[in-house]
């Protein structure tokens, strides 16, 4: 059946987004406008975009704002990449530290177009960010680089502090809403950066039609290749043209995954309805080195 056809769940009532305070709103968006720059905050249509913002943090997006994939459940733009800003590592820099940030999180569109998937834009943002915030720290939130080992040498060496790369949901449903994605690439890059001694992080979106069964087999299946960190958060639509939601999870259901999965042996879990992979994630960085030292949390 196609999921299109479906009828449409009704969004539940306690299910609600706060808008962002228009002061707060500004304060950020002055300094994007001014710098030529995009957060996924905007762009990925976040519903934690007023929260983030009146703490103001955000989590930025390089390489443009065009992504050369298409991808069923996300409601970044799918079109011609504009040629690489090589001046976007110091613009955003310079940026963060304009704004007075401790902690920021970057991420990007997948560039399939360029033959590192843009890794050197990436290595010079975060080396770049780091000399211009000597106390900062970094969480990126990376694309597969179609598993390329070279490009992600290169962001390895780049040192971030946590390095997040989502599957998005089970395997069974990838074929279905990941254009072009592969479920054991995904698991492959997580190994690959665990390997080499980074702290990883991963997440799936719930409410894509998956059962029980497949989301506690993707919890293991994280575990199996050391990912220490997870979020699950719930699918919302974007547009009448994205895959439709087939579920609305409530928040009990969303604490007893939580429970499940420190149960399980991941050190940290955030999970909830408007969770999405960098909520909450300056929280998951100071925790890195109780982290590596195998202590349980529950945030």
């Amino acid at each position: 059946m196609d999921p299109c056809s479906l009828k449409p769940v009704k969004k539940p009532d306690w299910l609600r987004i706060k808008l962002p305070a228009v002061n707060d709103y500004s304060f950020i968006k002055d300094y994007l406008s001014q710098f030529n720059l995009h957060t996924i905050c905007e762009s990925g249509k976040c519903p934690n975009i007023a929260e983030c913002w009146e703490s103001k943090t955000a989590t930025f997006m390089i390489l443009g704002d065009n992504c050369t994939r298409n991808c069923k459940f996300c409601a970044v733009n799918h079109a011609k990449p504009l040629p690489v800003d090589e001046n976007e590592p110091e613009k955003l820099a310079e940026a963060i530290n304009k704004i007075g940030l401790k902690h920021c999180v970057i991420t990007s569109v997948t560039r399939d177009d360029l033959a590192d998937g843009g890794a050197k834009i990436w290595k010079d943002t975060v080396l770049k960010i780091k000399q211009k915030n000597p106390d900062i720290s970094i969480e990126v939130l990376i694309p597969d680089f179609n598993g390329d080992k070279k490009s992600l040498d290169m962001l390895i060496e780049s040192k971030p502090d946590i390095i997040s790369h989502n599957l998005e949901t089970v395997s069974r449903l990838t074929t279905q809403i990941r254009f072009r994605a592969q479920y054991q690439l995904s698991l492959e890059v997580l190994k690959y950066l665990k390997d080499k001694g980074i702290t990883t992080k991963s997440g799936i979106m719930l409410g894509l039609g998956e059962t029980n069964e497949e989301v506690l087999e993707t919890m293991d299946d994280l575990l199996k290749v050391g990912c220490q960190i997870l979020t699950l958060g719930q699918y919302l639509q974007p547009s009448k043209i994205h895959h439709p939601v087939e579920k609305y999870y409530s928040p009990d259901e969303f604490t007893i995954y939580k429970e499940i999965a420190l149960k399980k042996g991941f050190s940290l879990a955030e999970c909830g309805p408007l969770v999405r992979s960098s909520y909450h994630a300056e929280k998951h960085v100071k925790n890195r080195k109780l982290i590596n030292h195998n202590l349980f949390l529950i945030l």
